[in-house]
């Protein structure tokens, strides 16, 4: 089986240097499928919560910068597990490879189990201090005290789905997912109404999903044996190189999504400023965003993989043709999603609630960010880009001047300072995506020169030694 496992695995390389821009959509399409299907969760899941009442919208909307940062610090450190893994199948160093990942469901299992101990004893404290209303605060907290315990499944589940990414296997994961969020949609309804446990229901369903992931994927990878990386823990020998390889790419990418998180805070702090209403337009709107995300994120997610196997097979010319390759795709998306979303959003979101406080909110959202989708895609794709090449530090600066430096900054600003009308949050928005993306384009720029550099002065010693 380990013989037909490493077979497999070098074809499936041999594909990808062979047609790099079909190897984009061939990684990139799986992906894109399961995101659908969590999407459709996400807006099923908030079709549920939303016949609760506006209020519970934005209960869990005071959830999410917690739930986005245990995700964040996972997918974080993932993409570093998925990118060193990457490079050492490029190079066909399969023993280290399977190393990299069992360090890497090591790490997931650990940093799982602290979120869910920290969420769990001091959850109350943390949503007081994210400066969630008095009234919003019992739906918050039941929701969050359910969530809390099941962070060690998700957390331990995306560390998994990173070494499928990293040996370019994205079907397998998908399936996953989609039987989990099955799962997840019908446990929805009976535990909200049918058990009558309101938000708390939804929270249910979630962690019953999460955990039933974490399950399919340990029997796959595990047990079944039947991924190309064959872990076997008896053998496990610890490698503090391979655990500052993974930390070196995936904390910086981490500490940004850590700032997004605490951006997302920001802005459901400064929302509830104006009223419930807007909060929970505000998140509504972002379930229509993610439609967007879908195919820039399988992009994105997809170049990790490949760039990474190229600039371990030491392939300077299909590192820059499957870069640009994805940001051609991605300006492209970008342009049409942006066009339909515009014309379409003073309809999209009467699904959810007839608040016409709540849709107006929400139109206003899609259609000051529709125009700019494009720009929003050059730099998820160039930061991904960047962490295929071995360095998580843009993705790190970069978020920390688009969230700190700008976004944040100018939305008090505006809001609070100013006092101006809501919609001046989203201008402080679009602000900090045109300095986010001219910074991210001009990085990957300088750094895939510094890159072929190497490359040539490389080759240079070889033919001299």
């Amino acid at each position: 089986m380990e013989k037909a496992a490493a077979n497999s695995k070098h074809s499936r390389l041999e594909s990808f240097l062979s047609n790099p821009r079909k190897a984009i959509w061939t990684l990139g399409l799986p992906v894109m499928m399961g995101m659908a299907v969590q999407t459709l969760y996400s807006i099923v899941d908030m079709l549920f919560v939303a016949r609760i009442s506006v209020n519970a919208i934005a209960a869990l909307g005071f959830n999410l910068p917690l739930f986005w940062l245990a995700m964040g610090i996972s997918f974080g450190l993932g993409t570093g597990v998925t990118a060193v893994i990457a490079r050492f199948i490029g190079s066909k160093d399969h023993k280290s490879a399977e190393n990299v990942a069992e360090h890497g469901l090591l790490i997931g299992l650990i940093i799982g189990g602290v979120f869910s101990a920290i969420g769990l004893i001091f959850g109350k404290h943390i949503l007081l201090m994210l400066g969630t209303p008095e009234h919003l605060m019992g739906d918050a907290l039941a929701y969050f005290h359910v969530i809390s315990g099941g962070f060690v499944f998700m957390i331990t589940g995306i560390f998994l789905r990173s070494i499928f990414s990293g040996e370019g296997d994205t079907k397998t994961p998908v399936k996953i997912q989609i039987i989990s969020t099955i799962v997840n949609i019908i446990l929805d309804p009976i535990l909200i109404f049918g058990f009558d446990m309101g938000v708390a229901g939804a929270a249910w369903a979630t962690l019953a999903s999460m955990l039933v992931s974490v399950i399919m994927y340990s029997r796959v990878i595990l047990f079944k044996k039947l991924t190309l990386l064959q872990l076997d823990f008896r053998v496990f020998s610890y490698n503090f190189r391979f655990i500052k390889d993974i930390f070196r790419i995936g904390i910086p990418s981490s500490v940004s999504m850590i700032i997004m998180s605490m951006g997302g805070a920001l802005f459901n702090w400064i929302l509830v400023h104006y009223s419930s209403d807007v909060v929970a337009g505000y998140q509504i709107a972002g379930r229509l965003d993610q439609i967007f995300f879908l195919p820039i994120m399988a992009i994105a997610g997809s170049l990790v993989t490949l760039v990474g196997m190229f600039y371990g097979a030491q392939r300077f010319d299909l590192i820059t043709r499957v870069i640009k390759d994805g940001l051609r795709y991605g300006i492209m998306i970008g342009v049409g999603s942006g066009f339909v979303f515009y014309f379409i959003a003073p309809y999209a979101f009467k699904i959810f609630t007839d608040d016409p406080i709540v849709n107006e909110v929400a139109v206003s959202i899609i259609r000051t960010f529709a125009p700019f989708y494009w720009l929003i895609a050059i730099g998820m794709i160039s930061g991904r880009a960047l962490q295929g090449l071995g360095t998580g530090i843009p993705s790190l600066v970069i978020t920390a001047i688009r969230v700190a430096l700008v976004s944040g900054p100018l939305a008090y600003y505006f809001a609070v300072v100013l006092d101006k009308p809501y919609q001046w949050v989203w201008y402080a928005s679009i602000i900090a995506i045109f300095v986010a993306g001219s910074t991210s384009i001009t990085w990957l720029v300088v750094r895939v020169r510094k890159v072929k550099k190497q490359v040539s002065l490389d080759a240079i010693s070889d033919l001299s030694s």
